[in-house]
């Protein structure tokens, strides 16, 4: 039997909302949400979860991609 690490819980109160600003500066700087989550060791909903209470604009999927393509 494989052992996984323990949940990560989100921060609450003020804390949350320093991490969840974070995340939306990186994302809003181009940085994906599974980057993010990768970066923070968080779950891709949760990262995703923190974007929206901060009040991030999501990007239509694969968009970033075809940006950097077109450049």
């Amino acid at each position: 039997m494989t052992r996984k690490s323990p949940a990560r819980r989100l921060p609450a109160g003020p804390d949350r909302d320093e991490v969840a600003a974070d995340l939306k500066e990186k994302y809003d700087a181009g940085a994906s949400i599974r980057e993010l989550a990768e970066e923070t060791g968080r779950s891709y909903g949760a990262v995703h979860r923190l974007l929206g209470e901060a009040g991030a604009t999501f990007r239509a999927r694969g968009a970033a991609t075809r940006e950097k393509a077109a450049a």
